[in-house]
C-alpha cells in the first residue's frame, strides 16, 4: 500500500518536465515544479509545528498552489481538512474547531475573519505567509489522528451540524487503484478537476491523473458555474476524462452550446453525486455519443462502492431505470431489512458496504459511529441509508433514500418515485419533491419544478399528468415553479433549502 504523496513523488521522478496542472488563466505547472512547491510548503508547515496526525485546514480557492498545499500536508503525514472558501467563515471555523486543527492555510482575504471566528474556541496565532497563503496556528495540545489518516471531508449532518468523514491513505487508494484498472489512464490523458476539494469527487480528479503522470485542468468555482465555459475548455484543452454531477452535465446540454464545440477528445465521462434522470442522460449522450459513460455511486463515507458502464445510454427508454451497478473498489455489498437480515434476490432493502474504500468513522462522534455501522457475520458494514434492489443480471437499482421515505394516510411514499414520474413531463427540466408537515401536523408533499421552456405547465396540466403516472395518494399537494433550483457548493440540489421554502408555504 502507498501513501498518497508518493503518487506525486513517483510521477515527478519519472518525468519532472511533464505537464501536470493547467489553470484557466493559462498558468501551468509541471510535475517537478508541483513537487518542489509541495516540499517548500511542507518545510514551512513543519517549522510552524505541524507533525504527523495533526489536522491542517484549507480555506482557499482552487489553484495550483492549493494542490501543492494538499500534497505538502500529506508529505508530513498530517491530515488535510478542506472547506468551501465561499461558505460563511463562522461555518468553516466551526469545522476547524471541531477537528481541532493545528493550522489553517487560507487566502489572505479570509485570514482576519477566520482568526476572529476561531479565537472563541482556542487561541490562534498568525503564522505569517506560507507561499501565497496566510497561516493561522493553534499552539494548544493536540491529539493526533489515527495513523494512516489522510483527509477529513465534512458533510451536512441531519442535526444541522456538519460531520467529519475520516478517510485513510488506504481507503483512498482502494478507489484510486480501481479507477486505474477500469479507465486505463496514461500520461497522454487530460482530466477535468471540476469538483471543489471539499467534495469527494475530487479524490478521482486529483490522485488518479497524478498517479499516471496525466494532466489536470483545474476548474475554479466561478468557471464551473458557466456551461459555455465548460464546453469550450473541454474543446480547447482537449480533455479526455470528465467527472461531475449530473446537474452540471444537464446545464452543459441546455446552455453550453455543445453542438458548436469539438468535444471528440473525451473518451471517459463519469457522473456521480445524484440521480441522472433518464431523459437527460439520453439527450446528453445523444449529443455526445463518443465517450464511454460510467455511473459512479457511493456516499462520501465509502468513496465509490458501485459502478455501471453504459455502452449506449442514448438508447435508454424514457422510463428506464439507471442502474448503480456492481461492486467496485474491492468492496462487498449486502442488502438487508430493518433488522439487518440479508434479503433474497430481487427484494428492496438498505445497502450496506464493507471493504477497503470505507471510511474509518466520523470524527469525534462515537455514538454516531455506533449506529452508522453494523456487525454482521463477523464483519463491519457501513449503513448507507440507500434503498436498493438487485435486478436479474446482478446490477443494483437505486430506489431512494431511507430518510426520503414518508408515510401519508397510511401509505408509504418514496419521494424519489414521485420525482421520477413527474420528470417524464416534456415541459419539466428539473424537479424535486419534498415533504413537510403543516400546522395540523399532516404530511404535505411539495413538488418544485423548473420549466424546460419559457412557461411552466399549468396547475391543471400538472395535476392531470400526475394522475396519469402516480396513484392518488402520491400526487403532490402543491406545485411550485422556480427559475432555478438552489444548489449546494458541490453542485447538488439543496434539498434543505427547498424544505425551508416548503415549510414557509404552510406557515404564511
Amino acid at each position: 500500500m502507498y501513501v498518497l504523496d508518493e503518487l506525486l513523488v513517483n510521477s515527478a521522478k519519472r518525468d519532472a518536465g511533464r505537464l501536470c496542472l493547467i489553470e484557466r488563466n493559462g498558468q501551468t505547472e509541471n510535475y517537478g515544479g508541483l513537487n518542489g512547491r509541495a516540499e517548500d510548503i511542507a518545510r514551512a508547515l513543519h517549522a510552524l509545528g505541524v507533525r504527523p496526525g495533526d489536522r491542517v485546514g484549507i480555506c482557499a480557492r482552487k489553484s495550483i498552489p492549493t494542490v501543492a498545499v494538499i500534497f505538502a500536508i500529506l508529505r508530513l503525514r498530517a491530515v488535510y481538512v478542506p472547506v468551501d472558501p465561499g461558505a460563511p467563515l463562522a461555518r468553516s471555523a466551526g469545522i476547524f474547531a471541531d477537528c481541532r486543527v493545528r493550522a489553517v492555510l487560507t487566502d489572505p482575504e479570509h485570514a482576519a475573519g477566520l482568526a476572529e471566528n476561531l479565537s472563541g474556541s482556542h487561541p490562534v496565532a498568525d503564522g505569517g505567509a506560507v507561499g501565497p497563503f496566510r497561516c493561522l496556528v493553534n499552539d494548544g495540545d493536540q491529539a493526533a489522528a489515527p495513523e494512516g489518516t489522510a483527509y477529513i471531508l465534512y458533510t451536512s449532518g441531519s442535526t444541522g451540524k456538519p460531520k467529519g468523514v475520516v478517510h485513510t491513505h488506504a481507503s483512498a487508494a482502494a478507489f484510486i487503484d480501481w479507477c486505474s484498472d477500469t479507465f486505463r489512464p496514461g500520461p497522454e490523458d487530460r482530466f477535468s478537476s471540476h469538483a471543489p476539494f471539499h467534495f469527494d469527487l475530487s479524490v478521482l480528479d486529483l490522485y488518479v491523473p497524478i498517479k499516471h503522470g496525466a494532466a489536470i485542468r483545474i476548474i475554479d468555482a466561478d468557471e464551473g458555474k458557466q456551461p459555455k465555459s465548460l464546453t469550450s475548455l473541454i474543446a480547447q484543452d482537449r480533455l479526455t476524462v470528465w467527472y461531475s454531477t449530473p446537474t452540471v452535465l444537464r446545464s452543459m446540454l441546455e446552455f453550453g452550446a455543445m453542438e458548436a464545440q469539438d468535444l471528440s477528445s473525451l473518451r471517459v465521462l463519469c457522473f456521480a453525486g445524484e440521480v441522472f434522470p433518464p431523459k437527460h442522460l439520453r439527450a446528453f449522450s445523444t449529443a455526445l455519443p463518443g465517450p464511454v459513460y460510467y455511473n459512479l455511486f457511493g456516499p462520501t463515507e465509502t468513496n465509490v462502492c458501485t459502478y455501471y458502464r453504459f455502452d449506449r445510454p442514448q438508447d435508454l427508454a424514457e422510463d428506464a431505470d439507471i442502474p448503480i451497478g456492481f461492486a467496485c473498489s474491492g468492496d462487498d455489498l449486502l442488502i438487508v431489512d430493518p433488522d439487518d437480515t440479508p434479503l433474497p434476490e430481487g427484494e428492496e432493502g438498505e445497502l450496506l458496504v464493507s471493504g477497503g474504500s470505507v471510511m474509518t468513522g466520523y470524527w469525534g462522534l462515537p455514538e454516531r459511529n455506533a449506529t452508522a455501522f453494523a456487525e454482521i457475520a463477523g464483519r463491519r458494514w457501513y449503513r448507507t441509508g440507500d434503498v436498493v434492489r438487485r435486478r436479474d443480471d446482478g446490477a443494483l437499482l437505486y430506489r431512494g433514500r431511507r430518510d426520503r421515505m414518508v408515510k401519508r394516510r397510511g401509505y408509504r411514499i418514496e419521494l424519489d418515485e414521485v420525482e421520477a414520474a413527474l420528470l417524464r413531463h416534456d415541459a419539466i427540466s428539473q424537479g424535486v419533491a419534498v415533504a413537510v408537515t403543516d400546522v395540523a401536523q399532516d404530511t404535505q408533499i411539495v413538488f418544485f419544478l423548473v420549466a424546460s421552456g419559457d412557461r411552466a405547465p399549468s396547475l391543471l396540466d400538472l395535476k392531470r399528468f400526475a394522475a396519469q403516472h402516480l396513484p392518488r395518494y402520491m400526487i403532490p399537494d402543491r406545485f411550485e415553479a422556480l427559475a432555478g433550483l438552489p444548489m449546494t457548493s458541490t453542485d447538488k440540489v439543496d434539498h434543505q433549502k427547498l424544505k425551508d421554502i416548503a415549510r414557509g408555504l404552510y406557515t404564511q
